[in-house]
């Protein structure tokens, strides 16, 4: 199974407050950051719903 890039390149301030969450659960703590989480449906569920807030690459 693949591995996704997950980069936060957008604030948090001022976005609803489940996407604040969403983000942070995704381990995403700090703009510029960059972790690696599994392919999977819910990592990609979350990653929709807060995909104008990160990047995503195929690692």
């Amino acid at each position: 199974m693949a591995n996704l890039k997950v980069t936060l390149v957008k604030s948090t301030i001022g976005a609803v407050p489940k996407h604040k969450k969403t983000v942070e659960a995704l381990g995403l703590k700090k703009l510029n950051k960059t972790v690696e989480l599994p392919d999977n449906a819910a990592t990609r569920g979350m990653i929709k719903q807060v995909c104008h807030l990160v990047k995503v690459e195929e690692a």
